[in-house]
């Protein structure tokens, strides 16, 4: 196969379409997740049940996300990156509207449920599509700033959340909160009508449909192919490492807002400017960490944020006790949510790294399955988290702590997978070469 130069195929209106459709499309994504911590009060209210059942909705949801990710990541592969993030930006959308409506526990798990389907597919079909269409010695930045709308995410989710429970009644605020994620609707319109298609796959099908590409990769199951030969061990270190990072991130992310306001008293305005500010430097984080992993490599862009969630994590449990005092910059949680959010800018490489890892066949359907199966993994943890707050006596902070073994397998998941900076997306081969000027593995094109 001749390999496509995403430089020079794409005009600048289309490269531009398509990540500011995948920035969009992420933060709406993330938005729809994270803005559940901040409303978890008002539905345990509202509808009469625990706080275990009320954190377990984020749990289903990411359940939701894994079947989303390997049935969108198939459509992906079969009929287009862009068919698959158009239909899942919709099945999302109308799942949180009518989320909203729900009347009680299992009514609101089911909606959440297929809500976290369309969430599913979303990811995974924007990141392939945007990796296939970058300059491969500027991924690492492009892909920072995708994994960087994960700011806007965060701070809407805060501003809103807050804004729906304490401006509406206890029955309607968590309801205006999630009917906001019907706002994908209008992405996907934009998507459908200014989005091109990746270059990379519509060569690659092209290919198919005349009968050039073999018969075992026409015919095989993508889920399947991704375990196959030498992507077996690179596909299992990746779950893996795609795990970790997810029950790390959503064991913490998920209570931090219940931490600051029901265990440390902290004003609500003050958390909404504590997570505004987060929001900020993560942001500048995420693009400075892209700009480093396209020159130092994409370990590197793993590594060294993942030690700052470890100080972090340190933090939380010496310093949760101290209460804020009135000066936001001398509260000692302020730079331990920051410390954190840096840390969460490890996932700023984990779009490209997966892309660089798997041919073009199975491409989109191996990033969203990993992806969406480290979110499956990460909705154990708000369910975990409290069970061993309950066998502290009660201590949130302890429960916390559940997170440090798995950002310990996140480093050393990092550490085992090859290097993949610069390499060549068009290839559809699965025999291991020696990538130019690298000593990590390729495929051979």
């Amino acid at each position: 196969m001749t390999a496509v130069n995403p430089a020079s195929d794409y005009s600048r209106r289309e490269q531009i379409t398509i990540i500011v459709s995948c920035m969009l499309g992420f933060a709406l994504d993330l938005y729809d997740v994270l803005i559940l911590p901040f409303i978890m009060g008002s539905i345990q209210k509202s509808l009469n049940i625990s706080l275990t059942y009320v954190a377990s909705i984020t749990s289903v949801t990411l359940i939701g996300s894994v079947i989303g990710g390997a049935v969108f990541g198939a459509i992906g592969d079969k009929l287009g990156r862009k068919n698959a993030l158009q239909l899942t930006l919709a099945v999302f959308a109308v799942g949180s509207i009518a989320s909203a409506f729900s009347w009680n526990y299992w009514s609101l798990a089911a909606l959440r449920f297929i809500t976290g389907i369309g969430l599913g597919g979303e990811w995974g079909a924007g990141m392939v599509l945007f990796n296939e269409a970058w300059n491969k010695d500027r991924r690492g930045l492009g892909s920072a700033f995708i994994q960087g709308s994960a700011v806007l995410a965060s701070a809407s989710a805060s501003i809103v959340g807050i804004w729906a429970i304490t401006c509406f009644s206890q029955d309607w605020g968590w309801r205006v909160a999630l009917l906001t994620g019907g706002s994908p609707i209008i992405l996907m319109v934009f998507i459908r009508f200014f989005m091109p298609e990746s270059k990379i796959w519509s060569e690659f099908d092209a290919k198919r449909r005349r009968g050039d590409v073999p018969v075992t990769i026409q015919r095989e199951n993508t889920l399947i192919a991704m375990f196959r030969g030498p992507l077996f061990r690179i596909s299992i270190i990746s779950l893996i490492w795609m795990m970790a990072y997810m029950f790390f991130y959503y064991a913490i992310i998920v209570f931090l807002p219940t931490l600051m306001l029901k265990v440390m008293n902290t004003p609500p305005d003050v958390v909404r400017t504590t997570s505004v500010i987060v929001s900020i430097v993560g942001g500048i984080t995420y693009i400075t960490m892209g700009w480093l992993n396209d020159r130092l490599g994409r370990r590197f862009g793993a590594l060294i944020p993942s030690t700052f969630w470890l100080i972090s994590l340190g933090g939380i449990y010496l310093y949760s006790h101290h209460l804020y005092s009135g000066v936001l910059l001398a509260w000692p949680f302020l730079w331990i949510y920051i410390l954190f959010a840096m840390g969460n800018t490890s996932l700023g490489v984990v779009g490209t790294w997966l892309s660089e890892l798997y041919p073009v066949d199975v491409r989109a359907t191996a990033v969203s399955t990993i992806y969406m199966a480290g979110r499956a993994v990460g909705s154990i943890a708000p369910v975990v988290v409290p069970m061993i707050a309950a066998y502290a006596g009660d201590n949130l902070v302890m429960g916390l702590m559940i997170a440090l073994p798995a950002g310990l397998m996140f480093i050393l998941c990092t550490l085992l997978l090859p290097e993949t900076r610069g390499r060549d997306l068009a290839g559809t081969a699965r025999v291991p070469v020696e990538a130019p000027g690298s000593s990590a593995s390729s495929f051979a094109h």
